[in-house]
């Protein structure tokens, strides 16, 4: 039960920054671009590559640290920063096979089913 307390705590957390930076950056940048979704897709991916590689390689953080931070934090915030954390290690274990059908089959796989939901919803 800690563990799921642990990442709803986070997942709450996340959410909110990703709502609050969002507007903060269409406020500021306007919305004719996704400025706030691409602010939140890099430093999302920056925050989990910082964290990951301190927790596992620097310093000795409890695991429900990570339950918190990674899985509840991060994955409210953005699941994209999981997608390239988990690509880039894939390649730097030298799996790349792995690691790019990881990098390009999300994204290209990702816009099929965006364009494929878009069809659905508008033949409803």
């Amino acid at each position: 039960m800690d563990k799921f307390l642990l990442i709803s705590a986070g997942a709450v957390l996340g959410a909110n920054a990703r709502y609050w930076l969002g507007t903060w950056a269409a406020q500021k940048w306007g919305a004719a671009f996704p400025y706030g979704t691409l602010l939140i897709n890099l430093s999302g991916s920056f925050l989990i590559g910082l964290f990951m590689t301190v927790a596992l390689e620097r310093a000795n953080f409890d695991p429900r640290l990570r339950l918190l931070i990674v899985v509840g934090f991060l994955g409210a915030y953005t699941t994209f920063s999981t997608y390239t954390y988990e690509s880039i290690n894939l390649l730097l274990k030298g799996q790349w096979l792995y690691g790019l059908l990881n990098l390009f089959g999300s994204s290209l796989l990702g816009l099929a089913a965006v364009g494929l939901g878009i069809l659905l919803g508008k033949s409803l």
